[in-house]
């Protein structure tokens, strides 16, 4: 598959967003598009514009001031793209932060009781629907078996990196992390302490648990 890059370092909305759409307009062939850019509405409104498409994307924090979208689209894709951007309003508008202060909070590996199998398919599913939604999460804390979700061999690291490269802090907990020998396997996200995921349940205007 063919990759371009895109850069959109220190630009702001909507600068990043039309930059891409050129380099969407130019594609012929399968291509992944890997566009950068240093600011989280940038990373939020590119997502939404791969949304607006049907594009497969990824997002990911590389470092501080340092996102990297990458944009799939498939060869039979282009045709499409072409007649989206005819019926598309051509003038770009710049999303504001889409973050709520709402805290999830994921106390295990598996959503429900029953089958582990199961609750583990419908906890990937869950936190996949939260890239979804229009309004994010300002944190996700995890704790208990949670933090196996945020670690190695976890299939659920593309979807918290998406969710973190858009602002959300993804917080795991230390004791647990250490409790399961996973504090060197964290992959997403940072570890933080009991007074800190308090605090933030305390401070949240609503708290979702799965």
């Amino acid at each position: 598959m063919k990759e371009i890059k895109v850069d959109a370092m220190g630009d702001q909305c909507p600068i990043p967003v039309i930059k891409t759409k050129k380099a969407l307009n130019e594609i012929t062939e399968s291509t992944l598009v890997e566009v950068h850019v240093d600011n989280e509405i940038a990373v939020q409104n590119l997502s939404k514009m791969a949304k607006q498409k049907k594009l497969e994307y990824t997002c990911e924090k590389i470092e501080d001031q340092h996102y990297v979208i990458k944009i799939k689209v498939e060869a039979q894709d282009t045709k499409q793209q072409e007649i989206n951007d005819v019926e598309e309003n051509k003038e770009e508008i710049c999303y504001p932060d889409k973050k709520t202060n709402t805290v999830v909070v994921l106390s295990s590996n598996k959503m429900g009781e029953g089958s582990e199998e199961l609750g583990q398919i419908l906890m990937k599913g869950f936190i996949f629907a939260l890239t979804e939604l229009d309004e994010l999460p300002s944190t996700i804390l995890l704790y208990n078996s949670g933090v196996k979700l945020s670690t190695e061999g976890s299939n659920s690291i593309n979807d918290l990196k998406t969710l973190q490269a858009q602002g959300v802090e993804i917080l795991s907990c230390g004791t647990c992390l250490n409790y399961y020998d996973l504090t060197e396997k964290l992959e997403v996200g940072e570890v933080t302490n009991m007074y800190f995921i308090l605090e933030k349940m305390s401070q949240a205007d609503k708290i979702i648990r799965p």
